[in-house]
């Protein structure tokens, strides 16, 4: 079996992919992939994604050097999303924080900042 068999992207191309800290476990951010992203992402060992806002493929850190080396592929049963295990090189937010998930929901939909302290919203 292949991945190029059972892949199921959306009705725009892409696939979800979670990005996990390879070391910590900690979920550091999502972003979707193309067929070319996904393609450059297992050759390279760089995850690299499409931004929809853009319309471009983006390597992650091209810009702030805080890459992502991808040590491990994961898709789910149902193969339309993903997980990459990966080692972070710096931030993976652009806020500064390690992890894009840094506001706490809490029970009464209050939101408490709750990561490295660098963001401040």
């Amino acid at each position: 079996m292949n991945l190029s068999d059972i892949i199921k992207y959306d009705d725009k191309g892409l696939i979800c992919a979670v990005i996990q800290d390879a070391n910590t476990g900690q979920v550091l951010m999502v972003g979707y992939m193309n067929e070319e992203s996904l393609g450059i992402t297992l050759r390279e060992k760089k995850a690299c994604f499409w931004s929809r806002s853009r319309k471009k493929l983006w390597l992650k850190g091209e810009s702030s050097g805080n890459v992502l080396q991808v040590l491990e592929i994961r898709t789910d049963c149902d193969a339309d999303a993903l997980v990459l295990k990966c080692i972070p090189a710096g931030p993976t937010c652009h806020t500064n924080e390690t992890s894009c998930f840094y506001r706490l929901i809490d029970a009464d939909g209050t939101i408490t900042l709750s990561g490295d302290g660098v963001a401040k919203d």
